[in-house]
């Protein structure tokens, strides 16, 4: 059974930082791409970033690109998103989702599991 965990979101003052965990388990890592996406309130969930397990290759959104880092812990099957320069638009609530395959997609409905969210106010 899969199982993907979010965790470390809170509240935070604009231009402060954010470390987001997601704690998976059931997969073949080997063969898998995470992703991170947000939906804030009224608006649809939109993508954030995403890392190949294997190679390691990330990928963001342009929104994000340069204050957000994608990494990820092989011995712990964790993935973390570094959030730095935090902005209030960038509150939302965040979910980790895994795709089978290496394949990079930004696309929601292309992603085979989800967590269950974590919360993140950024106050101005």
């Amino acid at each position: 059974q899969v199982q993907l965990a979010e965790s470390g979101g809170g509240l935070v003052q604009a231009g402060g930082s954010l470390r987001l965990s997601c704690a998976a388990s059931g997969l073949t890592f080997s063969n898998v791409h995470m992703g991170w996406f947000r939906q804030a309130p009224g608006k649809e969930r939109e993508f954030v970033g995403s890392i190949s397990w294997s190679g390691g290759s990330t990928y963001y959104a342009d929104s994000v690109k340069g204050r957000f880092t994608i990494s990820k812990d092989n011995a712990k099957n964790t993935v973390f998103l570094q959030m730095n320069s935090l902005k209030p638009e960038d509150t939302a609530v965040y979910y980790c989702a895994a795709r089978r395959g290496t394949y990079f997609t930004t696309k929601d409905h292309e992603y085979d599991y989800w967590g269950q969210g974590t919360q993140v106010y950024v106050s101005s």
